[in-house]
């Protein structure tokens, strides 16, 4: 159980990595290899957040990987799916089908089945 939970923490930080790439992607102007796109880029706050998410989610990946079995963490990741999907949904208002929601379920059963 303590897997899970450490997972769906990891995965939220991930995820949440990844929502802020987005984010900071949008906010980017076009790609062009001058010093202001370089200054816009280091001075992007979305993304300096989303590299801090994404450093915190691979610390605790690091530990995961350090004290589970690699056959029972490695599945755990697959948890970042089903949270980017959800903040799909409430961030950026994506329509999710039911066949997605239904995967997402067969997802999440299989990460409870493999964190036992």
């Amino acid at each position: 159980m303590k897997l899970l939970i450490l997972s769906i923490i990891q995965a939220v930080f991930f995820s949440g990595g990844q929502v802020l790439l987005k984010i900071a992607s949008g906010r980017l102007s076009r790609l062009q290899w001058t010093w202001a796109w370089w200054c816009d880029l280091l001075t992007n706050w979305w993304l300096l957040a989303s590299g801090i998410c994404m450093g915190v989610g691979t610390v605790m990946w690091v530990y995961i990987l350090k004290h589970w079995p690699f056959s029972q963490a490695y599945p755990m990741l697959s948890l970042s799916y089903i949270i980017s999907m959800i903040a799909a949904m409430l961030i950026f208002h994506e329509q999710i089908s039911l066949v997605r929601w239904l995967g997402v379920l067969l997802i999440l059963t299989g990460c409870v089945l493999v964190a036992r």
